[in-house]
């Protein structure tokens, strides 16, 4: 399997890009350069987007790499598109102090990273793509348990947190998940 992924350099891709076979190719490439991507995306069968915001301020990061992301994967033929956005840009399923209080004040405390969030999933809805969004909340640096919880387009009950670690193993087992593709997955430990 050639898995291509972008913000491999951060916390979440670090642990993307150990590698699990002794022919991983690492390709340095800007996200923001459509010359650099288009030969990471050609043939690729899953690419995973892990670019994420740094602090509060306002950003486009998001939009702008997904929107660069997007463009040579159609032209070269790879459909698989996985990308790490935040629980935070969607209450469904969340209960009332989730809904009405928690997540309105992390919205306005992240305004800016919440609004990128939110523009890059519409790229990506509107793509043409087999994607799935990965809704994670808080990222911690935790070891894995491979005990984390999932739900297709709902928030999780109690889902505050999630080690990256499970992540990643979340993200590794996507490639063969067909109920995935098109939707959003929650996870929480």
């Amino acid at each position: 399997m050639k898995l291509t992924i972008f913000g491999a350099n951060g916390k979440t891709g670090t642990r993307l890009a150990v590698p699990p076979h002794s022919d991983l190719l690492v390709v340095t490439a800007d996200v923001m350069g459509l010359v650099a991507i288009a030969p990471a995306v050609s043939g690729a069968d899953i690419v995973v987007s892990a670019v994420g915001p740094r602090g509060r301020a306002a950003t486009t990061i998001l939009r702008d790499s997904t929107r660069s992301i997007i463009a040579p994967m159609k032209k070269s033929g790879a459909n698989r598109l996985v990308t790490v956005s935040g629980s935070m840009v969607d209450d469904t399923a969340d209960g009332f102090f989730l809904r009405h209080v928690a997540k309105p004040m992390t919205r306005r405390i992240f305004k800016g990273p919440c609004a990128d969030m939110r523009q890059a999933e519409d790229q990506i809805h509107a793509s043409t793509l087999d994607w799935t969004i990965l809704r994670p909340p808080r990222l911690t640096d935790k070891g894995g348990t491979r005990r984390y919880r999932t739900a297709i387009d709902r928030n999780l009950a109690h889902g505050s947190t999630l080690s990256r670690t499970d992540l990643v193993t979340s993200i590794l087992t996507l490639s063969d998940d067909p109920k995935s593709i098109g939707k959003q997955l929650f996870m929480a430990n």
